[in-house]
């Protein structure tokens, strides 16, 4: 039987631009009971994300250069940073469907079942993952053998396990390649389903939209 792990450190990631509404309900719908920090990198907003962030007792990061996965490697350099490295770090997209106040089930199988990776998916009879998901979902599949429910970017990952991973795409390839990395090493990836919300769309952006 595998030893329960009562206690985790756990450090939120929120990479957000052009999303300030549906960053506050974000950031609203977060439980600060078991979480350490929650790290805002504004990821070249025009409007107050970073405001939004800021008002709401987040650690606020500006990454205005590089993508998605510039951000979040951003984050991860703060996280180094700090005296005592988290033992669990949380993505959350404030743009995703899913319900960020589900967490705590996002937790739940790192302290019961040894998980390393642990997806977000959609619970029965809610929205399906879109077709450019399934098309990636389906090519995964065809090469590495391992099926996924979707493609979530709410998702957690044993720290050690994030760092062995050694990610480097730059932008929306991160997340995609932190499923094929954890295949690749054997992590022991765990599947839960959260409920979903209507959140506010992206601002509109001079030169392409808020995502």
């Amino acid at each position: 039987m595998v030893s329960a792990e009562p206690e985790l450190l756990v450090d939120v990631i929120v990479v957000a631009r052009n999303c300030a509404r549906a960053l506050e309900l974000t950031l609203r719908r977060l439980p600060r009971r078991g979480i350490r920090s929650v790290v805002v990198v504004d990821n070249g907003s025009t409007d107050n994300t970073g405001q939004v962030g800021r008002d709401y007792g987040a650690v606020l990061l500006r990454e205005s250069q590089g993508g998605y996965g510039a951000a979040c490697r951003h984050a991860l350099r703060h996280l180094e940073a700090l005296p005592v490295p988290p033992s669990v770090v949380v993505f959350v997209d404030p743009l995703g469907p899913e319900d960020p106040g589900e967490i705590d089930r996002l937790l739940a199988p790192f302290r019961h079942e040894n998980a390393e990776l642990v997806l977000a998916t959609h619970e029965e009879g809610s929205r399906q993952p879109e077709f450019s998901d399934r098309a990636m979902m389906g090519l995964i599949t065809a090469i590495y053998g391992h099926n996924f429910s979707g493609l979530s970017g709410f998702r957690a990952l044993r720290y050690a396990a994030l760092v062995a991973l050694g990610l480097g795409a730059e932008g929306e390839g991160w997340n995609v390649e932190m499923l094929v990395k954890a295949i690749r090493l054997g992590l022991n990836i765990v599947e839960v389903p959260v409920a979903q919300i209507d959140k506010p769309a992206a601002s509109p952006r001079r030169g392409g939209t808020g995502r």
